[in-house]
């Protein structure tokens, strides 16, 4: 009988730094080029990186990631606001990126895990993910994860020289104990 592999190590969640920032830039820049996982066109420079860190650093938005080995971050989770109104506050549009050389590696599911845990901790009531309809594998992450896909918007975007569905998976936390208005 042939030997299975072993599973991953399971490495520790950490609170992303400043130091990460470069590491998170390449595994955007790299999304945005290779990839429809953002429906993006252009790398995404340093100083809007920077100032995409300090809007979560100032609103208390966790920046959580792996380092497959110390200094090497193997992929990063995140979340932002969902809507701009204020009685969407419970709810957040996250996001799960892997460095493409620990695809595969559960990674991405480890980072899902702990933004849902973070997100609960906040008292946040709903997670939601805009996926490429293509993006098999995220698709089956969150899907195994508990979330269901609540809608689907056909050629949302267009990227690579071909239109691009984005359907939103949900996920509704048990928190807050005691939502309020305003």
């Amino acid at each position: 009988m042939p030997r299975q592999k072993p599973p991953p190590p399971r490495r520790e969640v950490i609170a992303c730094t400043a130091a990460h920032l470069p590491a998170i830039q390449a595994i955007y820049n790299d999304a945005i080029l290779k990839t429809t996982a953002l429906y993006e066109y252009a790398p995404r420079t340093e100083a809007v990186m920077q100032e995409w860190f300090a809007t979560r650093d100032r609103d208390g938005i966790p920046v959580l990631g792996i380092e497959w080995e110390p200094g090497v971050l193997a992929g990063f989770a995140t979340w932002g606001p969902f809507r701009l109104r204020a009685a969407y506050k419970y709810s957040a549009e996250h996001s799960v990126y892997v460095d493409e050389r620990y695809r595969g590696e559960g990674v991405g599911r480890q980072l899902l895990q702990a933004i849902v845990v973070a997100a609960k901790q906040r008292g946040l009531h709903m997670l939601v993910a805009g996926i490429d309809a293509s993006n098999v594998a995220s698709v089956a992450l969150h899907s195994s994860a508990g979330f269901r896909c609540c809608g689907t918007i056909r050629e949302a975007g267009f990227k690579f020289g071909r239109w691009l569905d984005l359907e939103f998976w949900q996920l509704i936390l048990p928190t807050p104990e005691h939502p309020v208005d305003g």
